[in-house]
């Protein structure tokens, strides 16, 4: 049990639950102002690999990083035109965007690449890892904390902030009124649209920061559908969470520690197809617990509202 229970297995969970949470907060800002993202999945593949595709063309991770979010930018504005200056259904909008996601890259992988199934290079370069000064000699902190990419710790601190801008600043208030009721929140002179694709595209920054950190801060390469069902996974933490940052932020601790805890299991003689599935199964169980249906009403109502 306690070779279960290691140092590494809780640091693994610090990377595992990182595309989780960003996507999941990502979904969380979408939910607040109305418009249910069922698109994160798609949005993190995009972000995946377009961050390959920007390091294998500038050799620069920074840039790769900064190419990931630009791309998941443009799929994220097309989401929101249709969602909401065309009036389109929003969950029929998501699920296509996933399945246009999942056809592109695998398409993009075989034009760009030559390659199919995967895309690795040994020369190129993935995220750095940071050491925190001080926290790096603490015993067993130390060793879970310290030594991950500089996504890792952005996800924390963006918890932070997201919790401080939504309900200690106006703007924060503005936002809220926006999903919460759009009428009402028009007759003050507060812009809804513009406030939700204001949310709509900072929701495609932070799925680009999980598809970077997906493909070069954990494993510097590309496969076809890499993201694995993680974007249903940050879905299912954000209605967990109630779109609370601090919420989602430990919904996605229990399902990033699933995923490494079913990795580790591998090792220990258990079939992989059953390790492989323990993160969906808790997923399962944890909507079935999920006995608040008012999270989806609000949800809905405002984006009814809206129109």
């Amino acid at each position: 049990m306690d070779q279960l229970f290691d140092v590494s297995l809780f640091a693994s969970t610090l990377r595992m639950i990182t595309p989780i949470l960003l996507a999941a907060l990502g979904g969380a800002l979408c939910a607040r102002v109305g418009l249910f993202n069922v698109g994160l999945e798609g949005l993190i593949l995009i972000g995946a690999f377009s961050a390959i595709v920007g390091n294998h063309l500038t050799g620069n991770v920074w840039l790769a990083v900064l190419f990931a979010i630009v791309c998941v930018l443009v799929f994220s504005l097309l989401l929101a035109y249709m969602a909401i200056h065309l009036k389109a259904n929003v969950i029929v909008v998501g699920i296509s965007l996933n399945f246009l996601a999942l056809g592109l890259t695998t398409f993009s992988l075989r034009a760009i690449f030559n390659v199919k199934g995967a895309y690795y290079d040994k020369s190129m370069v993935g995220l750095p890892k940071w050491d925190i000064p001080l926290i790096k000699d603490i015993p067993w902190v130390g060793d879970v904390v310290s030594g991950h990419s500089p996504l890792v710790y952005l996800s924390i601190v963006l918890v932070a902030c997201l919790q401080y801008y939504l309900f200690k600043t106006v703007s924060g208030f503005r936002l809220l009124a926006a999903g919460q009721n759009p009428v009402a929140a028009r007759s003050l002179g507060i812009k809804v649209t513009h406030i939700q694709y204001g949310a709509v595209l900072m929701c495609g920054v932070l799925c680009g920061l999980a598809g970077a950190q997906l493909s070069l801060g954990q494993v510097t390469m590309f496969t076809e559908g890499m993201t694995a069902g993680r974007g249903f996974i940050a879905l299912v933490a954000t209605m967990l969470g109630q779109s609370n940052p601090l919420g989602v932020a430990g919904a996605s601790l229990l399902f990033g520690f699933m995923d490494a805890l079913s990795t580790r299991l591998q090792g220990y003689a258990l079939p992989v197809h059953f390790t492989m599935m323990l993160p969906y199964v808790v997923t399962i169980i944890a909507m079935f617990f999920f006995k608040d249906k008012s999270y989806l009403a609000e949800a809905r109502k405002a984006n009814e509202s809206s129109r």
